[in-house]
């Protein structure tokens, strides 16, 4: 086991966030009706039919999570079991098999163990980031569903997502829609990416972070960005974030608002919010794995700015106190609620 632990020669401290292949991953595959006991292998390639569902119609679902070290040393995921409920929810959604939520917690924890070499040391800002995915493999030319299917994980070691603090980014309301009332907004697919591709590069290379999606039905009320849900708190402290069916349930946002309650004692609502209110708040931010927490400093609105109170120099006051407090049960400095904490060894 100490040959395991003995950490990779790695820079930590000036990891981005892009993919370094590491020793070990997990492969199940799904024919006649069934899952194969899975199997960790070192081989990083995928084989599948020219005629592949998920290269043909798109049949692709995932997760994304990640494993640290915490101050007393353990290596430790974060609140597995809610990504494990959302791959199974998303897979229903796709026609796919579902893989048991029992079977990914232990797939999750071969792949973190057999790679423990690339979970970066407490205090480097880094983390091991962790892709478990499933996807048609067999050749589907008609339309309809895979008959079979491949799960895989794989794991890689990311920097800090914010090098020197966290810079409050701007972001405009898109002219595009991320995901239709009834669609698959609220699940975790490839799909749902795909579409945001175009957009995302647009608002780059008109000078902004990041798109504000407004709902597709009436484009009055606000939804998520291409990768994140937002949250906002009004001026007499009341922590807000969107409700819609075409969000996805983010793990993050679920923990913050926990977290405004229980922890800060703060009142925190989940509501439809017109766009038309968000002038109103004091602060806003994107949650989501990679960051935690991306404060707001402005949103532009077809030329009319929205700037925050707190400005484009550092999070806002409650934002900063949420993102300290969810980053402190993360890295073991503060008390965890009963279960939010899967240590892996």
């Amino acid at each position: 086991m100490e040959t395991i632990m003995e950490k990779k020669n790695i820079d930590w401290g000036n990891l981005g966030f892009s993919y370094i292949q590491t020793d070990k991953r997990y492969v199940s595959n799904y024919k006649d009706g069934a899952w194969d006991e899975g199997t960790l292998t070192s081989d990083a390639t995928v084989q599948i039919s020219e005629c592949a569902g998920v290269l043909q119609y798109a049949q692709t679902v995932f997760e994304g999570l990640k494993a640290y070290t915490t101050e007393d040393g353990h290596i430790v995921t974060f609140r597995p079991d809610l990504n494990a409920a959302r791959l199974e929810s998303s897979a229903k959604r796709l026609e796919i098999p579902v893989f048991p939520q029992d079977r990914f917690i232990e797939s999750v924890e071969q792949v973190v163990r057999a790679n423990a070499g690339y979970v970066p040391p407490f205090g480097s800002g880094a983390t091991l980031y962790i892709r478990p995915y499933m996807f048609g493999s067999n050749a589907v030319i008609g339309v309809k569903p895979a008959d079979e299917y491949q799960y895989r994980v794989f794991c890689t070691p990311v920097g800090p997502y914010f090098k020197g603090g966290a810079k409050p980014i701007t972001i405009r309301v898109c002219d595009y829609d991320r995901a239709a009332p009834h669609g698959t907004g609220n699940i975790k697919a490839g799909l749902n990416y795909a579409m945001s591709l175009y957009a995302i590069m647009d608002a780059h290379r008109a000078g902004f972070d990041e798109n504000m999606y407004l709902d597709a039905a009436t484009r009055k009320n606000v939804e998520e960005t291409g990768g994140a849900n937002f949250l906002f708190v009004t001026k007499d402290g009341k922590v807000v974030t969107p409700k819609s069916n075409s969000i996805l349930p983010s793990i993050t946002r679920r923990s913050l608002v926990y977290v405004a309650k229980e922890y800060l004692g703060l009142e925190v609502e989940e509501r439809v919010i017109p766009f038309e209110e968000v002038k109103d708040f004091a602060e806003c931010g994107l949650c989501g794995t990679a960051a935690v927490i991306s404060p707001v400093g402005k949103i532009v609105d077809h030329g009319n700015e929205i700037c925050f109170p707190s400005g484009m120099e550092d999070m806002g006051p409650i934002t900063r106190k949420l993102y300290e407090t969810l980053t402190g049960i993360q890295m073991g400095k503060i008390e965890a609620p009963k279960g939010w904490i899967h240590v892996i060894e």
